[in-house]
Formats: structure tokens, sequence, C-alpha cells
């Protein structure tokens, strides 16, 4: 078998990064299901640039979909077979939540630790509770997203920068098949603007070259400016692909 592209390595990372609770492999899909948080943990997924029967696959992922009490919603990388985008249009599927894959070599990017982060094996109910408030959850979705942050397999870091005693910048990093995978970066707006999430992603930089990472990567809405400058400031530059959503019709 040959070895995956840089993309299709970074877009396994990703995927398993933020694991969905319950998952179904179809043929050429991966229908991710978490409960209905976030669009990418409940979504279905090409797992190849050449999907075999498209159609039928469609309906049938769509079917299973369905079948949860979820509204299907498609997830298209730019990588994945270029018929599938132009198929779910015409089916009436609407478009939403462009979203910037970023890559850098870690050498490249500032890698320091700080005496101020913190980066745990898991994540303490203080870590949580910050998260959930910082991301503005409910108590339901904080739950669920508890239970995502206990599926991840591979080495792990959930990672906090304090304050005066105060966590003010959170985030995850996780490390698979030599690359770090940055997810929910989270500043208090109190303290925006303050070099904090910076900091904090640096000092998990040097942790996961420990670990072994020799990239790092992150998925960012493309209305995300201040994200996106952020990202940039550390490094992570390359948009290495694209990907967008396809919500099926309501009532469909």
């Amino acid at each position: 078998m040959a070895a995956p592209s840089l993309a299709w390595r970074v877009e396994e990372t990703c995927l398993n990064a933020f694991p969905s609770l319950r998952q179904t492999i179809y043929r050429d899909w991966l229908l991710r299901y978490s409960d209905g948080f976030t669009r990418r943990a409940n979504s279905i997924n090409p797992r190849s640039d050449r999907i075999e029967h498209l159609d039928a696959g469609i309906d049938a992922c769509a079917a299973m979909f369905r079948r949860q009490g979820l509204q299907p919603i498609f997830r298209i990388p730019e990588i994945a077979d270029p018929a599938l985008d132009p198929a779910l249009d015409c089916l009436g599927y609407a478009p939403e939540g462009l979203t910037l894959t970023l890559f850098a070599d870690l050498a490249d990017m500032q890698s320091a630790p700080d005496a101020g982060a913190e980066i745990l094996e898991r994540p303490t109910r203080e870590w949580l509770d910050a998260m959930g408030a910082l991301q503005g959850r409910s108590a339901r979705q904080n739950a669920t997203f508890e239970r995502i942050c206990g599926a991840i397999a591979f080495p792990v870091g959930f990672a906090g920068l304090r304050e005066d005693g105060e966590l003010t910048a959170l985030t995850i990093g996780a490390v698979h098949d030599g690359l770090l995978c940055f997810e929910s970066v989270v500043t208090d707006e109190r303290h925006r603007g303050r070099g904090h999430a910076r900091r904090l992603l640096a000092s998990l930089n040097a942790w996961a070259i420990a670990q072994g990472a020799r990239g790092a990567c992150l998925q960012v809405e493309a209305t995300n400016e201040a994200g996106g400058a952020l990202y940039d400031r550390l490094g992570l530059r390359k948009t290495l692909y694209r990907y967008h959503y396809r919500r099926a019709p309501a009532g469909v």
C-alpha cells in the first residue's frame, strides 16, 4: 500500500485528535456521531480521493444518519473525490462552514516551555469547567465534550496558561503519526491581545517535540480572522487544504 500524502495524514490526525463518540465505516465513508455536538463530530466524511458508487453511497449514508436522529451533513475536504460536492449540490445540500487546514514544520514554529503553562495527561474538573465557560457551552454540551476528551487514544496534552492563579487560555494538543494537532484553542476575552494563547501554543509545541512530533496542524474557520492572525504569528502559515460542509435540506 502506498504511503498516504501529507494532506491525508493531516486529515487522519485531525479526525483522531477530536474523535466522535460513535462511528460507522461504510465503504468509502466514515460516519461520526456525537449526540449532535459540533458539526465535525457529527458528519459524514469521505475516506479517499475516489468514491465508488457515489450516488448510492450518499443515499445510504444519509439514511444511516437519519436513523440516529441526525440531519445528514457531509464534510467535504478538497482532497476528496471532486465529484462529491456537485452531487450534493444537485440534491439541495446547502454549503456552510468553510474551514482552513493549516500546517507547519515544528522546526519553523515558536517552541518554548512557559512557566505559566500547565500540560496535563488528563483534564481536571477545573480545566473542563473553564473550557466550558470560555466556550459558552450548556451542561449537556460540556458532558459530551468531556466524553470526547476521554476518547482521544493518542498522546494528548490538556494545556492551560495561568495568570494570578486563574486559567486564562486553554487548548488541547494530540500527537499522531508524528503530527501535533491543536484543538479547542480559547482565551478568556478579558485577557485577549496579551499573547497568552501564543505562549500556551509555543509551550505545547515544545511538549509535542518531546513526544516525537515533527509537524503541526490545525483547522480554523475561514471567518475567524483573529485566530488566523494568531496562528500566522505562531508559524502556521501554509493552507494545506480547505473543507466545507453540505447540510441536507430541512424536512427531507
